[in-house]
């Protein structure tokens, strides 16, 4: 089976100074897999390295088994996938309108399948409706939160990175949001890469997990591996 993305002795870091080495990463097709970590772990770097934000020092990404190493962002959203990032990323000053309008702009969504593409993602956050017109600067966290997943979903992707989609958000806000994400992936054969540090909730959606420790992966299993408190804390 070819894996939907896939990182090979990965080596990524800034100026100079390496943050990740020797990541060896595969998302299956149609699976939800949790990256968990310390803080300073080396998660959200590895995300970017994936997205071609952050230009890899060493080892290469791939994408459906085609290698896109050194590839822009633009070119990687173009062959399927999405990145929600830490911290969501939206415009203050944008209505949620205007936010989904320049993100199917940037993604090359056709003008002709836009209003019908909304639809779509407000049939799977439905509550976003609602808030439509107001500037993100007026919404709270979670509200906020969810116009950038459905932001990232407008292109219809086929792998979603979620980077730290709970910061800020109370428990029950989080399961409200993950809830109908893993119902879309289950549904329509979505990958998910979850960086996650609200690990109880992640993991009930997980498929799979990986633990990363130091800017190295230290571990890999099932989820129900890592229910008990003491062997989570051996991993961190």
């Amino acid at each position: 089976m070819t894996a939907a993305l896939e990182a090979r002795h990965l080596a990524a870091g800034y100026g100079g100074r390496p943050v990740i080495s020797e990541i060896d990463l595969t998302l299956n097709p149609a699976e939800v897999l949790c990256l968990i970590g310390h803080n300073g772990a080396g998660k959200s770097t590895l995300l970017k390295a994936m997205f071609g934000l952050i230009a890899p020092e060493a080892g290469e990404v791939r994408i459906d088994g085609q290698t896109v190493t050194g590839h822009a962002p633009r070119e990687i959203a173009e062959m399927g996938v999405a990145m929600v990032p830490e911290g969501r990323g939206v415009f203050a000053s944008l209505s949620v309108t205007e936010i989904f309008a320049l993100g199917m702009h940037a993604t090359n969504v056709p003008k002709e399948a836009r209003a019908e593409r909304v639809e779509w993602v407000l049939g799977i956050l439905p509550v976003i409706r609602e808030f439509m017109d107001r500037p993100a600067a007026t919404l709270s966290g979670g509200q906020q939160q969810m116009v950038s997943i459905g932001r990232a979903l407008l292109s219809r992707p086929k792998i979603l990175l979620l980077d730290e989609p709970s910061i800020g958000l109370a428990p029950k806000l989080f399961q409200d949001l993950l809830a109908p994400i893993r119902a879309l992936q289950q549904r329509d054969g979505l990958s998910i890469l979850l960086v996650e540090q609200n690990v109880r909730e992640a993991l009930k959606i997980s498929d799979r997990a990986v633990v990363m420790k130091s800017g190295r992966m230290i571990w890999e299993g099932q989820p129900e591996e890592l229910g008990d408190n003491d062997r989570l804390m051996e991993l961190y």
